[in-house]
Parts: C-alpha cells; sequence; structure tokens
C-alpha cells in the first residue's frame, strides 16, 4: 500500500502502542455479532434486514471469509439504517437444530433475513469486504428502483447483465403489486426497476404504456416483453427469458452464471460437445440453435459444451472424447440418451425422436469383471442387481469417482473393513464407479462423492453419514445387518438338527 514502509510502520506501531496503554489494552470492538441457539429467534424477529454466517470453527473458507466479513460489518454500521452482520457457528451441538431448520449444507453458508426472518434468501454476493458492502447496499434498498429518466436506465441497464424493468401507467394496482411481489422473492438473482414512460428505455416500442414487463438480456434478442401478471407466470418468464436459447460452456467466466442456472435448472437437459476450433463448429452451432430455438420453453434446455472445456462434465457423465461430436440428453428423473459421433443433420431428427418417446435410455456400465477376488468387490450397472439387490446379503456400497480425493482417503479404509469380513458370507464390502456406470436413482442418491449406502439382506437400504474411520463403519454394519440372513441349506440344517 504505502510506499515509506520504515517511518509508517514506526508510527503505527507508536500509536497503536500509546492507544493500548490508554485503552487499558481492551480488545477492539467486533461488529459482527455472535449468535448461537439461546438469542437467535430473539435477535433475527428484531430486525428488518440482518445478514447470518453460518460457519464451523474447522473450515478453510470460513476462516478466509471472517476478516472480509468483519471488515464489511464495520462498514455497514456507519449505513442508514445500520446493515447488521451476524454470524452462529453451525457445529455446535446446540445449534445444529437452526443448521438442519435453515438447510444448511455447507459451510460457510451465508443467508439474508428479512422482516423479522419470515423471509429467507440465499446470499449470492462476492465473498470480499467491498463487494459484500455494496451487494448489501443493494439487496437491503428497495427490491426495483424508479427509472425516471434516460439517464437512470443507462446507469442500471447495463450490456453485460440480465434487468426487468416494469412498464405502468401508475405505480399502484394488482399488476404493479404482483411485480413487486416477484422483484422482492428474486432480487437476490436479478435486478429490476419500475417506469411510467417506455421512453426512458434504450430498446424496444417507446410508444407502449404498459402495464408489461421488459427483460433486458446481453444475448438472443437482447430484450422481451411480457404481459401476464400473473406471480407464477411472471416468476416462470424471469427465469426462463434469462437463459440463452444455447447456454454456451467454454472458458469465457461471463457465461459461467448462466452455465450454472442451467444445470440448477429442473428441466431435460440436452448438451451437445464438440471441438469448438474444428472445421465443422459452426455447422454444429447452426443445426444445434435451429434445433434449440424449436423445443425451448417446453420442459427443456439446451447446451452447447466446447471439448477443452468440458473435462469436468466428461468425468461427470463418464463421457469419453473419441465419441465427440456427441450428444447428450439427462432427464430430471436421471435417465440418459445419448448420441455419439453424430454429424450436424443428425440434431434435429434425434431431438425430434427423444421428444416422440421413441429412443431407449442408455445405459451405461462397465463390463462385468471377469475376476473379482480383491476383499473390496467391484459391483458395475450390469451387476448391481445381482451383487446388490438381489443378492439376499448386507452390502457396503460406495459410489465414488476416481479422480476424487476424499475417495482415495476411503479406500484403504474400506479395505481394512472387507478383510474384516472375508471370514462372514453373509457381508460384503463393494465399490461402484459412479462416473463409469449409471446410478439407479430410484433407489440410491448419489449428489456427491464418495457416497456409501448400505442394503441389508432384508432389503432395507440406508446412507452411511457416520466418521470415516474402520471401526464407525464395522458398527454402523453391525447394527444395520439382518440378523437372520442365513441359507436355505443352512436352515434346513438347523432345523434337522433341532428335530433330532
Amino acid at each position: 500500500m504505502a510506499s515509506s514502509r520504515g517511518s509508517v510502520w514506526f508510527c503505527l506501531l507508536f500509536c497503536s502502542l500509546i492507544a493500548a496503554i490508554s485503552a487499558g489494552e481492551s480488545e477492539e470492538k467486533e461488529f459482527v455479532l455472535t449468535l448461537d441457539h439461546s438469542n437467535f429467534t430473539d435477535t433475527v424477529s428484531k430486525h428488518d434486514f440482518i445478514v447470518v454466517e453460518f460457519y464451523a470453527p474447522w473450515c478453510g473458507h470460513c476462516k478466509k471469509l471472517a476478516p472480509e466479513y468483519e471488515k464489511a460489518a464495520s462498514i455497514l454500521h456507519s449505513h442508514d439504517p445500520p446493515i447488521v452482520l451476524a454470524k452462529i457457528d453451525a457445529n455446535e451441538e446446540v445449534n445444529k437444530d437452526l443448521a438442519t431448520q435453515y438447510e444448511i449444507k455447507g459451510f460457510p453458508t451465508l443467508k439474508i433475513l428479512r422482516n423479522g426472518g419470515k423471509s429467507i434468501q440465499e446470499y449470492k454476493g462476492p465473498r470480499e469486504a467491498d463487494g459484500i458492502v455494496e451487494y448489501l447496499k443493494k439487496q437491503s434498498g428497495p427490491a426495483s428502483s424508479e427509472i425516471k429518466s434516460r439517464e437512470d436506465a443507462s446507469s442500471f441497464i447495463g450490456d453485460k447483465k440480465i434487468f426487468i424493468v416494469g412498464l405502468f401507467p401508475k405505480f399502484s394496482g394488482q399488476e404493479f403489486e404482483n411485480f413487486m411481489a416477484v422483484a422482492d422473492k428474486l432480487r437476490s438473482d436479478y435486478e429490476f426497476g419500475h417506469t411510467l414512460d417506455a421512453k426512458h428505455l434504450p430498446s424496444g416500442d417507446s410508444s407502449v404504456t404498459g402495464p408489461l414487463v421488459r427483460l433486458f438480456k446481453p444475448f438472443d434478442e437482447l430484450f422481451v416483453d411480457f404481459q401476464d401478471f400473473n406471480v407464477d407466470a411472471l416468476e416462470k418468464f424471469v427465469e426462463e427469458s434469462s437463459l440463452p436459447i444455447v447456454t454456451i460452456f467454454n472458458t469465457d467466466p461471463s457465461n459461467h452464471p448462466y452455465v450454472i442456472k442451467f444445470f440448477n435448472s429442473p428441466d431435460a437437459k440436452a448438451m451437445l460437445f464438440t471441438n469448438f476450433s474444428s472445421e465443422a463448429s459452426d455447422s454444429f452451432k447452426i443445426k444445434y440453435h435451429e434445433t434449440a430455438q424449436q423445443y425451448r420453453g417446453n420442459g427443456m434446455l439446451f447446451l452447447l459444451g466446447d471439448v477443452e472445456a468440458s473435462q469436468g462434465a466428461f468425468q461427470y457423465f463418464g463421457l469419453k472424447e473419441d465419441q465427440v461430436p456427441l450428444i447428450v440428453i439427462q432427464t430430471n428423473d436421471g435417465q440418459k440418451y445419448l448420441k455419439a459421433n453424430l454429424e450436424p443433420d443428425h440434431i434435429a431428427p434425434w431431438v425430434k425422436e427423444y421428444k416422440e418417446g421413441k429412443l431407449l435410455p442408455y445405459k451405461k456400465s462397465e463390463p462385468i469383471p471377469e475376476v473379482n477376488n480383491e476383499p473390496v468387490k467391484v459391483v458395475v450397472a450390469d451387476s448391481l442387481q445381482d451383487m446388490v439387490l438381489n443378492s439376499g446379503k448386507n452390502v457396503l456400497l460406495e459410489f465414488y469417482a476416481p479422480w476424487c480425493g476424499h475417495c482415495k482417503n476411503l479406500a484403504p479404509i474400506l479395505e481394512e473393513v472387507a478383510i474384516s469380513y472375508q471370514n462372514d458370507p453373509h457381508v460384503v464390502i463393494a465399490k461402484f464407479d459412479a462416473t463409469a456406470n449409471d446410478v439407479p436413482n430410484d433407489t440410491f442418491d448419489v449428489k456427491g462423492y464418495p457416497t456409501v449406502y448400505f442394503r441389508s439382506a432384508s432389503g432395507n437400504v440406508v446412507q452411511y453419514d457416520g466418521n470415516r474411520t474402520k471401526e464407525d463403519i464395522i458398527d454402523f454394519i453391525e447394527k444395520n445387518r439382518s440378523k437372520d440372513n442365513i441359507s436355505q441349506e443352512e436352515s434346513e440344517k438347523e432345523q434337522a438338527k433341532d428335530e433330532l
């Protein structure tokens, strides 16, 4: 920061020493409120707007955020009105019910609580002090800003972001109230404005008087109008219109927010992967865009991915580069449809066959191993029924990814568990490469790696979420295994002994 470091640092040290002595070495004031189960509800209920960080003391990301969060709190303390930042140790046993109530699944998680905690929104802003301050100033203000001139419009509506404007003959009535309700609900994702005169807006018919909603966007047709002010319809319009007709998945960071929205959508997802630098790339883009325009809004979204930038997706879906160009459709129930090594003219007919229900789902499976005599058995999609679901045995099954570091750490522990059960014919320890084999989503909910499930011989399926130690895993197996899983032959032998 300053260049003459010697004199500056001496002054700082001397002044801080004098301040410490005069203050009796008192601690600096902390601006972030510390909450726990005893004061959380009471504190939140007193604020129209409060931000709460749910953290864990051991979390590295939380430690990194802490000084930035405190600095932001000190600045926002002077805001008019003050904006309150708070934190709660969600790892503390007495606070875990609150963590469950607020659906905390990772650390740190920040929530914006409005109206005494009646409205809960995810914090989706920056993680450094200045960014936190600017984001929260906007979030604490009106959900929609009035646009009174072209200058106002140009300051709000940029060429790199989504902006939604409500045009009204007056700022009252049901349409205006519904627009403001949607703005308040979606304000953490989008920016909203409202105006009485379309002449203030940078594009579109300037003679319209409304009521209507005009959504500006940095892609496709640049703006689109909507006149249905039903709250659900308006919310759906904003969500659907704020995604490109074709989402581009490449190394450009400006595309990343749209990629995240694409994968978070519950709609069926069509994904075409090609080499963007190939001669045929333009032909694929044109044909794919035409197909996307035809089916968009019919419960289906479209993404075009560059192979170079899509390695993570290839690992997740278990795809191979020698299949490119390829198209995959994944439905919200986990079914997949795939066509590899396609030509541009194949795209539209293949998607049409999918929409007409003429395609068979693609079942991805590695070959069943010819030799499977290691302590931890290998299960693939084609052997899952025989080795797990219909085996009549107690099976601990790990769903893993070969590239996953946590899976690599767990592997030797599972090996030890498997060796412990080598002489027990009723218990099987197994692993399943979820990147190379399709997981039946109706039985197993696998959202990350490793995910471990236990299926007892009697058919009970339960997910393991305990500590990853040999002792804890064995204890879990013993508590959940079926006690009566002896074979028919053994049963008959026991019965014969009893008769004698």
